[in-house]
């Protein structure tokens, strides 16, 4: 369809109705109508598969679904049926369901780095949790975060250090630092300077995971260089600092056992959630006993408040994550989550080379979790040019703020987002020659998530 031609009126008045009664006309940032060319955010109506429908009535191939969440599509009968056997049973009650205990096995069975596991319902919820135990075992004040990971929780601890501060004290965001990934000098450098200060090290355990500032590239896969996590887990040690992984991205999607599986690092603490439910909401701090029982019964020493939340054990969460483990595990959704990510990479490289914009719309990232970058003609990231590629991306019938895959797509849905991508790609080679890829945005262009002003 013509860019021109595709409107979305029933959207738009949706959208309006959500900014009128909902800060942000949306519950997640991310998914905001800030992140979509002007009035072109879709409002979803339903999903199933790797397809959702707008309440326009357009059909869209769905990339990136649910924030990551929903890896195995929508609507998956084996994570269905498991909640909805549950909802019949009861979601919660007064004491804890025998539903936990099975949850945790599971858990703890897919995850064999980890000795003790306690649900949430989000990824915050875990990683302050996290971080609290963190500064409890150890005594500290000061948290240690990769600078280069763009985000861990909705907490103080972290919201400060990002340009959407207000209302944060600085005394708060004082007391977190950052280090870069894969710098072990510079990382020893900052523990050596607040030395006994820094309570943990929390890092996503892989590289970027989310689109780069920075036009210079790294390898499509992203792995960690050898030895890097080998060596923070080193310098962990030797600086009596608790090393924490986010797991929320990696989890599942590196390995059924998240990075910590694939590339052999213990840490102290690892946090999951998004595809460990498929869309239900469902988070995990993991991690080893001696630590995790700070948080629990059987001791003599201080209490400390880990986790607890009147729906962390909703019985059909449960249910929906310990599925969703099964169905990797017996189904090889890891293995095919990387044979799809290949084959789309590889697409879109072609149809952008193709359209001699190759060293402009940029694909990176592991295959599970491919993003894609958009340059202009100094080959510098730009939201511009971001706009103009998602127009006619979304016009061509692919809804994809990312190229995140999901196990329900197949082969034709893939073909189908190469040609759309490579129709886009000649607009954009236009938009190159021009100097200028105003006249193809109609409207704002689209804005970070993370910014100082609305």
């Amino acid at each position: 369809m013509d860019t021109e031609e595709f409107r979305l009126p029933r959207s738009r008045q949706a959208n309006e109705r959500l900014h009128a009664m909902i800060p942000g006309g949306a519950h997640t940032y991310a998914k905001g109508d800030d992140q979509y060319p002007e009035d072109l955010a879709p409002v979803i109506s339903h999903g199933r598969g790797a397809h959702v429908w707008d309440v326009d009535g357009n059909r869209y191939i769905e990339y990136g679904s649910g924030l990551r969440s929903v890896s195995l599509g929508h609507v998956h009968p084996r994570v269905t049926e498991a909640a909805r056997r549950e909802l019949d049973r009861g979601s919660n009650f007064v004491r804890p369901s025998i539903v936990e205990v099975q949850a945790a096995e599971r858990f703890l069975a897919t995850v064999p780095t980890a000795e003790m596991v306690k649900f949430a319902k989000n990824g915050s919820d875990v990683t302050t949790a996290a971080v609290r135990l963190a500064r409890a075992v150890t005594g500290r004040p000061r948290v240690a975060v990769c600078g280069d990971h763009p985000f861990f929780s909705v907490d103080d601890w972290f919201i400060g250090t990002t340009p959407m501060s207000a209302g944060i004290p600085a005394a708060t965001t004082e007391l977190t630092v950052a280090f870069p990934y894969g710098d072990l000098a510079a990382t020893e450098e900052l523990l050596t300077r607040y030395q006994g200060e820094i309570a943990c090290l929390i890092l996503e355990p892989t590289g970027h995971t989310e689109p780069s500032p920075s036009p210079q590239l790294r390898s499509s896969r992203e792995d960690p260089a050898p030895g890097y996590l080998a060596g923070l887990r080193d310098l962990a040690d030797r600086h009596g600092c608790v090393l924490i992984f986010d797991e929320m991205i990696t989890g599942l999607r590196w390995s059924e056992a998240g990075a910590q599986g694939l590339y052999g690092v213990v840490p102290d603490l690892s946090t999951f959630g998004k595809a460990l439910g498929n869309g239900f909401a469902v988070s995990a701090l993991a991690g080893r006993r001696d630590l995790m029982e700070w948080g629990g019964l059987r001791h003599s020493g201080d209490r400390v408040f880990l986790l607890s939340t009147t729906h962390g054990a909703e019985t059909h969460s449960l249910a929906a994550a310990m599925a969703v483990q099964t169905t990797y595990v017996e189904e090889g959704v890891t293995a095919r989550l990387h044979a799809l990510g290949e084959r789309l990479a590889a697409g879109v490289r072609d149809a952008a080379a193709s359209m001699g914009v190759a060293d402009h719309v940029v694909v990176r990232g592991r295959a599970s979790n491919l993003v894609f970058g958009t340059l202009d003609e100094r080959r510098q990231p730009s939201q511009p040019y971001r706009t103009l590629f998602l127009r006619q991306l979304l016009a061509g019938g692919v809804l994809a703020p990312s190229f995140v895959v999901s196990s329900a797509l197949d082969d034709t849905d893939i073909d189908r987002t190469v040609e759309v991508v490579a129709q886009a790609c000649a607009v954009y080679r236009k938009a190159l020659d021009a100097g200028d890829p105003t006249p193809w945005l109609a409207g704002r262009p689209v804005k970070p998530v993370f910014r100082r002003l609305a």
